[in-house]
């Protein structure tokens, strides 16, 4: 795959590089589409997600050498739609330039995540990293399995788990949640993350459960909606236990507007839909917020991608403690080839 541009095209344009070295290099530019059914859905505020579509991206240089790269759009988030994203790969020639570079509308910012890493991929010759399990929170499902699935993590080394709140009622959650809290071994913590489905009152109910539970609870994310920003920086100076923004900050301008609207609290950065990483690289070295790099449910390709972003960011500033990644998604989907890390084999497997 990997059409021409059409003439005129309103998606891909072309800013060409000062000719400052004696050759350029071209690479043969192609992409496969790929879609994963979850085990189960994905229940959160925003509904019940069930199959996750993407685009890998690959470029071989005159070499023969090759680099991979993920497109992983999260519509409801803020990103393009996979449609989108689609039409912009088939708009690219098949061969790119050095010299050339595509340049992505910010309406685009998972295509520019994923063009930007397979660059990276290339460039840098990047191998595939294991992240050790207690550098890597996971999410659990909610309700009773949550109490029948986590003591396998436990024995593979995670000590940060995820869950999903506010979907049923706030007594029904917290009942679960003190089950689970009393079955976790010491050590563990949760994350608790309401995808901006709580109301006020509930949120203050939340925080007040976490307070009382302030040496299990990490963080309580994204309590309120993006619109109710003021409520939550008055919740965050009220309670102890630390607030996490996400949907708040899904894109690159969100992202800069809440620092400088003063938010000192922890950023959860999906960087697969938030665009450029050198961008955020460059964010990281001038503002070092409190951040945790979180998965959008990527495939292999795109888990690396992230695990090499956050371990750049953690080498800028390598005194500063770093928090669990927020990656341990890849147990919802079934051994479907995706999760591997050899991607010559996964990417003829989508062939």
């Amino acid at each position: 795959m990997g059409l021409k541009a059409p003439i005129g095209s309103p998606s891909v344009r072309y800013l060409d590089r000062p000719a400052s070295e004696s050759f350029t290099m071209s690479y043969r530019f192609e992409f496969r589409p790929y879609q994963r059914r979850f085990r189960q859905p994905v229940r959160t505020h925003h509904g019940d997600w069930q199959v996750r579509q993407g685009l890998i991206l690959k470029l071989t240089d005159d070499e023969g050498r090759s680099g991979f790269g993920e497109v992983a759009p999260l519509p409801w988030f803020g990103s393009e739609t996979f449609e989108q994203a689609l039409d912009f790969c088939q708009q690219l020639p098949q061969q790119l330039s050095d010299q050339a570079v595509p340049s992505l509308l910010p309406t685009l910012p998972a295509c520019q995540f994923g063009l930007e890493s397979v660059f990276s991929n290339l460039e840098r010759n990047l191998r595939p990293i294991d992240l050790p399990n207690a550098q890597c929170g996971v999410l659990l499902p909610r309700g009773q399995q949550s109490l029948e699935q986590w003591s396998p993590y436990w024995k593979q080394g995670h000590r940060i788990f995820k869950c999903k709140i506010g979907v049923g009622q706030v007594a029904d959650e917290m009942e679960w949640l003190d089950q689970l809290l009393g079955q976790l071994p010491f050590g563990a913590k949760l994350r608790l993350d309401a995808n901006g489905g709580l109301n006020e009152l509930a949120a203050r109910q939340w925080l007040d459960w976490c307070d009382r539970n302030d040496q299990r609870i990490e963080f309580l994310e994204q309590p309120l909606p993006p619109r109710d920003f003021d409520t939550v920086m008055r919740l965050s100076y009220r309670y102890h236990t630390p607030i996490a923004l996400d949907e708040s900050i899904a894109s690159w301008e969100q992202l800069k507007a809440h620092f400088h609207r003063g938010w000192d609290g922890i950023y959860i950065i999906k960087a697969s839909i938030m665009g450029s990483p050198q961008r955020l690289r460059h964010f990281y070295h001038k503002y070092p917020i409190d951040l945790v790099i979180s998965s959008v449910f990527e495939t292999a390709v795109g888990h690396q991608a992230l695990i090499q972003l956050a371990i750049d960011l953690a080498m800028t500033y390598p005194d500063i403690p770093h928090r669990a990644l927020g990656l341990g998604t890849q147990q919802w989907f079934p051994d479907d080839g995706f999760s591997q890390t050899d991607w010559p084999l996964l990417w003829q497997r989508l062939a």
